[in-house]
């Protein structure tokens, strides 16, 4: 099993964050790579195993690296890959728009032939709207690192536990 870590920072959390994946999946098993790079396009469309890691920012928008891609993402053959979702979003300062950055990436994925995997459920966390949110279920993980960060490991530990059986 090989899965390519993709992730976007502007403040260098969902990095951080997105280390704690690589070191639950075991460097073995797993690549880290930044969506700024030229070259993670084509790893992107190159595995089949991806776990896309950005934040939502503002009204809902995905971080600035993955939203200036928008259109790049919207053109790669999802059909065949497995792609996992972890949206980093603060539930106390943007309780309207928790974490909708991962549903506009979910779309994209779906409508060019991926599978979206690892939805996690949504007790726990306090907010009033989330697109992420479908039936009680997050499509994928969501880490609030401002208002939750005490939970932030377990919740990666047991997601990408789940994962690993999931991948091939």
């Amino acid at each position: 099993m090989t899965v390519a870590i993709i992730f976007g920072s502007s403040t260098g959390n969902t990095e951080y964050v997105a280390n704690k994946v690589l070191r639950a999946f075991g460097e073995e098993n797993a690549r880290l790579h930044n969506i700024s790079d030229p070259e993670t396009l084509d790893v992107m469309r190159s595995s089949a195993n991806l776990v896309c890691c950005l934040s939502t920012w503002g009204a809902g928008d995905m971080q600035d690296d993955w939203d200036a891609l928008i259109e790049e993402l919207r053109r790669i053959n999802y059909s065949g890959k497995k792609v996992a979702i972890l949206g980093l979003a603060d539930q106390q300062n943007y309780p309207d728009t928790f974490a909708d950055g991962m549903a506009v990436l979910a779309k994209i994925v779906r409508s060019h032939g991926g599978a979206v995997i690892g939805q996690t459920s949504s007790d726990g966390y306090s907010f009033t709207a989330s697109r992420a949110e479908q039936d009680g279920r997050f499509l994928g993980l969501v880490i609030d690192e401002d208002n939750q960060s005490d939970q932030t490991d377990t919740r990666i530990r047991e997601w990408v536990n789940g994962l690993k059986k999931q991948f091939r």
